[in-house]
């Protein structure tokens, strides 16, 4: 027997998103075909209707209920410690699928046998590419990132260098990292590096689970040719002087420890 009951898990994270997450689900259920897969929802204390909301329209949602916003890391280790799949899919609720592009990603695994993780290429609602695959930071570029809304620093080489915006984006390409709007793997890479940091409430954890993924000897790709649509929220960026933001940057300060200030595969 299959010790996976399903080809794939996709894990979404929830928190005041009610009405981009009733995009995403609908998105997933009306596009994904070709294999099998369960969604498990881990909800961060909503209270904005979310829970009621999928109870209605997607009872067959796997949903966990947190009494309080556990924050990005230590919620989806809730998803990925009961997820059934051979792969695992992390989706941010802020998605909409706009063709099979779940099909796609999983092809792509299961004839790449050195690929650990794989993201599709993101696009903002007019289609424009969203720059979702990165080089490892500087501390300074991820402090830049936060600093955006100025036009010296958007247009900066540091900034564009760690965006990787050079490149354009429309072929198969290792890449160091993925921002965790999508980031779809083995479930055997949670067997052999762990869970994600849930150390970091929110923030770096994508970097810090792709470096760990490299380290473990499997590669990271960039696949262009399958798109998705992610409605960026930037929370950190509306608000910079917000508690999240805070929280943010001492994710960042965290994983620097962490490595020694030394990010590199």
């Amino acid at each position: 027997m299959n010790k996976n009951e399903y080809d794939l898990s996709i894990i979404i994270i929830s928190w005041k998103m009610k009405d981009l997450l009733k995009i995403c689900l609908a998105s997933i259920y009306k596009y994904t075909d070709g294999l099998s897969y369960e969604i498990i929802l881990v909800d961060n204390y909503s209270e904005d209707g979310t829970i009621e909301m999928v109870e209605k329209i997607f009872p067959n949602v796997y949903l966990i209920k947190n009494s309080q916003n556990r924050g990005v890391a230590p919620a989806r280790n809730q998803g990925l410690k009961i997820a059934k799949g051979k792969y695992i899919l992390i989706l941010d609720a802020d998605m909409e699928l706009i063709e099979n592009s779940i099909l796609s990603l999983y092809q792509f695994m299961e004839r790449t046998p050195d690929c650990g993780m794989v993201g599709a290429k993101l696009v903002d609602s007019d289609k424009d590419i969203q720059y979702s695959c990165k080089r490892f930071p500087s501390i300074m570029a991820l402090i830049y990132r936060r600093l955006e809304y100025f036009t010296f620093i958007k247009n900066s080489k540091l900034l564009n260098y760690h965006l990787m915006k050079e490149w354009d984006h429309n072929s198969i390409r290792e890449v160091d990292y993925l921002i965790g709007a999508c980031q779809f793997f083995l479930r055997e890479i949670k067997d052999k590096i762990g869970l994600y940091d849930d150390k970091i409430f929110y923030g770096p954890e994508d970097i810090d689970y792709c470096l760990r993924i490299w380290k473990a000897g499997w590669k990271v790709y960039y696949y262009p040719f399958t798109k998705i649509i992610h409605y960026e929220q930037r929370i950190t960026k509306r608000n910079p002087f917000s508690r999240i933001s805070l929280r943010h940057i001492l994710g960042i300060f965290y994983i620097y420890k962490k490595y020694g200030g030394n990010l590199k595969n």
